[in-house]
């Protein structure tokens, strides 16, 4: 089972992605993470997120369908929040012929910034953080998955 995650930053992707990881025991796979590990220091804007990430997406693709294949459920903590990027998952669950779940975290702007701002309190100090303005040019982008993309979708949240 591939498990897929969308939603606002800040929404709550990035908890759920752990809930789902000890309730399925899968592997998760953190576009986050990936990125700061292999990217430290080099992505300093929206774009250079765009050009490593599909670096990242491109070497990860076979890796993905080779767990997907060996009947390991996995859980993709990347952004799957327009329907460009919800391509990519699609590809991958195809490939593999394996079943899917999109899991959409509904939330408000208010509350994610709000989840924003207290995540970046737990940040060392000289942490580069996400700004509300930094939010809303991101957040412009978010497309709500629709029924009519052919995703089995879960949605959490009002």
């Amino acid at each position: 089972m591939l498990h897929i995650l969308c939603g606002k930053m800040a929404s709550g992707k990035s908890t759920l992605a752990e809930k789902l990881k000890e309730e399925h025991s899968a592997i998760l796979i953190s576009e986050d993470t990936c990125l700061e590990r292999l990217y430290e220091n080099e992505i300093n804007d929206f774009e250079d997120y765009i050009k490593y990430t599909k670096r990242l997406r491109a070497v990860l693709f076979e890796h993905i369908v080779a767990l997907l294949g060996k009947d390991i459920d996995v859980v993709l903590d990347f952004s799957a929040n327009t329907m460009r990027q919800r391509l990519w998952f699609r590809k991958i669950f195809e490939k593999a012929n394996v079943d899917h779940v999109l899991h959409y975290v509904i939330a408000s702007d208010e509350l994610c910034k709000k989840q924003l701002l207290e995540r970046s309190k737990a940040l060392p100090k000289g942490t580069k953080f996400t700004s509300e303005e930094e939010f809303d040019m991101i957040t412009q982008y978010f497309e709500e998955p629709l029924d009519k993309e052919g995703f089995n979708l879960k949605r959490y949240g009002n």
